[in-house]
Formats: C-alpha cells, structure tokens, sequence
C-alpha cells in the first residue's frame, strides 16, 4: 500500500488522523508573527473501496502562484498525475485517487490564512480563516495580498540555510517577464503597507522602507544586477515618500550611476533629514570611496537619529574599526541595544504516520549515500562550542568582536578592553575604599561630612550593583523586554576552577593526538582568560551615545573616564575566547603533526565545525583548507560545498565555482529546491556572467561531460539570464 498511495517526485508526510495538519495550522495562525510559513498542500487520497480507510497526507510549497483560486486548483489537480502506478499488470494493490485537497497560504499583510477547498471532480470553494478560525470571503484586495505575500517568502526562503522543513517544495517564483511585471505591479500598489510584513530581526521597528517587503525587492533585483526594475519602482515611489529615496539612491549606486545616486540623496536629506537609512546610504557610498572621516560623522547622527536601533550602532562600530579607533569602536559596541531573536515563521511538527521522501534518480549519482556514519560524529568539545548558536543581534555584535580581534589580536583586545571598562577588581577595591571612606567619616566627621560621605557611597554602590554615573547615562530608552533577554550563554568558563580542569582536559585531548600542548607550548599559554568586567546589570545601563575612550579629569579611586561592561558583551568575550581557544589548539595540532609527516585526521563533522570556526575568526584560507578536507569524507552535507562555492566565486575561479555549484545544485533539487533564482548558485553564476559571458560558462559546463539530468539541472541557472537579460547574456 505505501508505493502505491503516494507520489512518484513530491514529498509527502502521511497523517496519522485525517486532517490532522489543517486544525494544526489554523490553531497555529496567531502564532505567526510576520511573513508566515510556506504555504501547505493537503490532500485525501481514496481508492473507492468500501472498507477501505482515506489517506491523508501533506506536503509544504513555496513558489505557486497564489493570486486566485483557479491557479491553487491547478496546482492539486496537477497532483493527480503524480500517483504512483501499480508496477505491474498482476499487482494486486488497490489504485489510489486524490479524492480531494486543501491549499492554504499565509497572508501576512491582514493577518489571515487563505484556503481553497478541491473536490475531485467537482468544485472549488475559497475562503479566509482568521486569527480566532472564523471563516470569511475571499475579496481581491485580500488575493493581492496573498499573492505578495507568497512571493515574498519564495524569494526570502529561497536559500536560507538556517529554514529547514521536512517535505518542502520550493518551486520558481517569477519564471517569466510577466510574472516579473505582476509582482511589480503589486509591489507598488502594497508598498504603502509594506511595514505590516515585519522586518529583519535586527531591526527594532518596521517602517516603510525597512521591511520585508523592501529586503525581498532588493534581494530579487540586487542579486541579478537588473537594478533598472527597482529604480523604476523607487522613482514612482518616491513621489509619494521621500524617505523611498534611500532605496532610490541605493539602486542608482547598483546601476553605477553614482552622480544621478548623489543628487537624490543631497535632495532627500533636504526633506527628511532624520531618515538613520538614507545617512546610512551616504555612509556607505563615503566609506566605498575611502572618506571614513565624513563618513563617521554622518553615521553619529545616524545614531542621534535612530538611538533605539542595533543597527546604527553597528554602523558606527563599524567605521571607528576601519578607522582604526578601537577603544572607541568597544564603547560602541557596549551601547548596542540588544533584542530578542525572533526566527522565521514555521509550522508545529506532527507526529507522521509516515515520512515519502522521494529519491531524485536526476542528482542520485553523484552525491553521497545518506547513510549515517561515523563522519556525521564530532567531539563533544567543537559541538559545545556557544558562538554558532548566536542570532540575530547577538550574532551580529559577535561579527564585530571578532572583526576587532582579529585586526589587532586578542591580548591588544583584553588591553583595550581594561582601558574603557571597570574591571571587577577595580571595582572591589574602590567599593571597599569607599565603604571604609564613609564609616571613617561617620565617627569623626560632622553631619554634613557624613551626609557627602554617603553621598558617594551611593553614587559608587547602589544596591550593590555597580551603575554608570549621571553624564554617562545613555540617550535612549532599551527595547521593550531587552531587560530581562540577555542570554546566559553556558560555557566551561565560568570559574577559574573550571578553567583549570578544562586546560587540564584540553592538554590530555591534545596529548592523546600525539601532541604536547599546554606546557611550555606558547601558542596556547599565550591565549589569557579574560578576567570578569564590572557589568552592568541592565540592558541599557552604562551606554553613552557619542563614545570617547580615555576623556574625563580623573580623581583619585573614580572611574569617570571608563564605563561599565554590559553583561551581554562580557558574554560575547567568553564566547570569543572559546572559539580562539579551540582554534589555536586545532592550529597547534596541524603544525606538529605536519612537522612529523603524520597525516592529520578527523571526521566530516569536525572538519566543517572547524571550517566554520576559521570562517567566524577571519582565517579564510584555513577555512577553505578544512572545508576541503571535509569533502573527502563520504559525509552526505552540502554545506563545504556551499561554503566553498562563495570563496571560489569571490576569487573568480571559473572552473571551481562551477564544479562547486554542479554539487550544491544536485544537494538542493535532491531537497526538492526545483527553482532557479532567487539562489545562492544564480547570484554566483550571474556575476560570473558579467565577466565572462553567458557563452563561455555553457560551454565550460559541456566541456564538463556531465550526466545530462545534472546539465539539464545546470542549463536552468543560466536560461534565467537569457530569459531576464541579465548583463553577459548576449556573449
């Protein structure tokens, strides 16, 4: 019965009761918080037989037009012809029909889910269900803006590592220029709402220029190069809003028409000078041109403007590293306002009857098997590592730590990070000083001695925490929760106990590879633990918004010119030094055994860990190295492949870049991923275009002598720049 009810090339997930998924999905729509999960496809499968129990089974899509109901009953009539046949004449399995089937996409503008009801034969009923499962007409404004919802999760899901759904379909969202026209189209007439979809989660508050609406524009067109589309777009819109004219100016940069992009950005700043994103467009554009000093200034009223936003924070951080500036690119770092991480929308998993993974015979050949082997194993020590556990926010201010270590190194790092911050010892010896100030004072002084005695004491100590003093407070107010969402981030470091039974561990794991590491090796001994900052206790305490390291008179035992450490960011250096830690054993390990022409091993697992860790502390060409050594590995994974294939591209490396996508390519339609563009192989491939021509590339891949399933496959990626005229499609 399993081969005969299901699918020959779809995915499927049969339910244990019928319909399970749908009361599911209903009871899940508030839950949504933005643009929504992938669309799901539902539908009963019947023999007919008397006796003889429906099958219920679905599936998730991504990529269907959803601007009516006629094209959803398309889609899951389209199933019909996907049934497996009976193997042979004398089987004696009885034949399944869909006998009905349930479409059902998000609409992230109204909030509400869209359904369509198939019977076959028969007819087709659509409807809406709201937050509380009511059921409503489906009115056009509602089908535009579900049809704009869908594209925009097509284009922003296409190729995010980090979204993974068993049984996903994601099929080519914009296959022609019509369709392209359609989504322009309904791009303008939505644009006004855009901010309704949400945003990034880096971004505090959605406006009307940072949303989804606008990523996914940029995306779409940003990727291909084909600039003109979003500018034609922006010109409208910026009639309407002069805020759009940051997009505008961006677009015009694209376009590599930097004086048109000038003008309009000299002209808007007239109109809305309090816009943090068009100073961050000029910031960008004087930072491409090497003018950091101007750049800075308009990236500190950035943050005048927009105090309450990460990402202006990181903007500033940002230039005073390439500036050079490092203490005060720390303080920076220190006023970022952290925020919750909210991922991308998902459905609740349900317990499966039963998983149809179908095999795609098209890619079989030349990928792994899928067979779980010791190469999928890893030491416990690198799976423990915090740092790639980090989102949003956190993982964005992670950038910038390692961005400074690595450009002045993690002891000039731990120096600098004393000269601004309070360091706890400091602080226990002033708050000591300070207490026996005051009981001194209280004995022999009289009232109004006493009074300014504890005076200080409370401006040093206030319920024993320590506090920033008055002219260093901070000139925004956190985000709503961000009290209380700092992550505890659990890591062996947390006592200098630990520390020594981890070293004593860390030198035995070394010592068994063969290496003696940890005594009297410099590498490791020079790696110093940071020592615990004063930290603030709240999000917001001890930020100042125009940072200047080492300013300030200072009197005996006062700490006016440095600031307290946010938790969060004394967390982020015990991640740091966990990651360095583990990277500089890893390069000890190599040398030595390098030195004794002793081969080095470790599994898949590892290998990618480590290509990771290389990735995240700036040391590329190691990376590239470890990713390397992973593909040696029978490892089912495509991500060296995908790593790989954005350092070969970057370097220009025709031959590689296209050997790399052949894999990804093969891993990603083996998931299901049957579109072209908006990927990661498309962006690569189209860049390649602009240089060498589409010509070239064709007839690198034909030289190639690859199965013709995996050409076909390839072919794709490339028709989309034939069929979009991307540049280099005419040579």
């Amino acid at each position: 019965m399993a081969a005969e009810s299901a699918f020959k090339d779809v995915p499927e997930i049969f339910e244990v009761e019928l319909g399970e998924s749908l009361i599911a999905r209903t009871e899940a729509l508030s839950t949504f918080r933005e643009l929504g999960p992938p669309d799901l496809c539902h539908v009963v499968k019947s023999t007919g037989r008397a006796g003889q129990r429906d099958l219920g089974s679905y599936h998730y899509v991504s990529g269907i037009d959803t601007s009516s109901s006629a094209s959803l009953a398309a889609y899951i009539n389209s199933l019909t012809y996907s049934i497996e046949e009976p193997q042979a004449w004398f089987s004696k399995g009885p034949l399944w029909k869909l006998k009905n089937g349930c479409f059902c996409c998000f609409n992230a503008f109204s909030r509400v889910d869209v359904r369509v009801d198939v019977k076959i034969p028969g007819g087709v009923n659509a409807y809406v269900i709201d937050l509380r499962g009511e059921r409503h007409q489906a009115t056009p404004d509602i089908w535009q803006e579900t049809y704009l919802s869908a594209i925009l999760r097509s284009i922003l899901y296409s190729d995010d590592p980090t979204y993974f759904l068993e049984a996903y379909r994601r099929l080519e969202p914009i296959s022609t220029p019509d369709a392209e026209l359609r989504f322009l189209q309904a791009a303008e007439a939505l644009f006004m709402k855009g901010w309704q979809v949400g945003s990034d989660p880096e971004i505090q508050v959605a406006t009307i220029v940072s949303n989804h609406l606008t990523a996914g524009i940029l995306k779409y067109f940003g990727d291909s190069g084909r600039w003109q589309q979003a500018t034609n777009l922006f010109e409208k819109l910026a009639v309407r809003d002069p805020e759009v004219s940051s997009l505008l100016a961006r677009s015009y940069v694209g376009m590599n028409e930097e004086v048109r992009a000038v003008q309009i950005m000299a002209a808007a700043m007239k109109q809305t000078p309090q816009s943090y994103l068009l100073l961050h467009t000029q910031c960008d554009f004087l930072r491409s041109k090497g003018k950091l000093e101007w750049a800075l200034k308009l990236a500190r009223q950035a943050v005048n403007c927009a105090p309450s936003e990460f990402v202006t924070w990181e903007k500033l951080t940002d230039i005073y590293i390439d500036l050079g500036e490092y203490e005060s690119a720390l303080l920076t770092l220190n006023s970022c306002p952290m925020f919750t991480f909210n991922g991308r929308d998902a459905h609740r998993t349900l317990t499966a009857l039963r998983l149809h993974l179908p095999i795609k015979a098209a890619v079989a050949e030349i990928l792994p098997e899928r067979e779980k082997t010791e190469d999928d194993e890893a030491d416990p020590a690198l799976q423990r590592l915090p740092a790639p556990g980090l989102r949003g926010t956190w993982a964005r201010a992670y950038t910038l730590l390692t961005r400074l270590v690595s450009q002045i190194g993690w002891d000039e790092l731990l120096k600098t990070r004393s000269a601004v911050f309070v360091m706890e010892e400091e602080y226990r010896m002033q708050k000591a000083q300070t207490d026996i100030t005051a009981a001194t004072r209280e004995e022999v002084a009289d009232d109004d001695a006493s009074t300014k005695g504890v005076r200080t004491s409370a401006s040093m100590s206030q319920d024993d925490s320590p506090t920033s003093s008055p002219e260093q407070s901070p000139t925004y107010e956190p985000a709503d929760g961000a009290e209380g969402t700092i992550p505890t981030i659990r890591i062996s470091t947390e006592s200098s106990r630990e520390e020594s039974l981890r070293a004593q561990k860390a030198v035995a794991a070394a010592k068994v590879n063969g290496v003696e590491i940890g005594n009297g090796d410099p590498a490791v001994e020079g790696l110093q633990q940071p020592v615990q900052a004063a930290a603030s206790e709240g999000s917001g305490e001890g930020k100042d918004a125009t940072p200047i390291g080492g300013s300030g008179g200072q009197e005996t035992f006062s700490f006016s010119n440095k600031r307290l450490c946010e938790r969060w960011l004394d967390n982020l250096f015990m991640v740091l030094y966990e990651d360095l830690r583990v990277w500089t054993i890893f390069r000890a390990e190599v040398a030595h055994f390098k030195t004794q022409h002793v081969a080095y091993r470790k599994t898949g697992m590892e290998w990618e860990i480590l290509g990771d860790l290389g990735l995240r502390l700036h040391h590329k060409e190691e990376a590239k190295e470890a990713y390397q050594r992973a593909l040696d590995t029978p490892r089912y994974s495509i991500k060296p492949w995908a790593k790989l294939l954005d350092m070969y591209a970057e370097e220009g490396d025709l031959m590689r870049t296209l050997q790399a996508a052949i894999r990804v390519a093969a891993y990603q339609y083996g998931e299901y991923a049957e579109l072209a563009y908006p990927t990661q192989i498309a962006r690569l491939l189209l860049k390649l275009e602009e240089v060498h021509g589409h010509a070239k590339i064709w007839n690198t891949l034909l030289s190639m002598g690859l199965p013709e399933p995996i050409l076909h496959v390839m072919q794709g990626y490339l028709q989309y720049g034939q069929r979009f005229k991307v540049e280099g499609y005419d040579f």
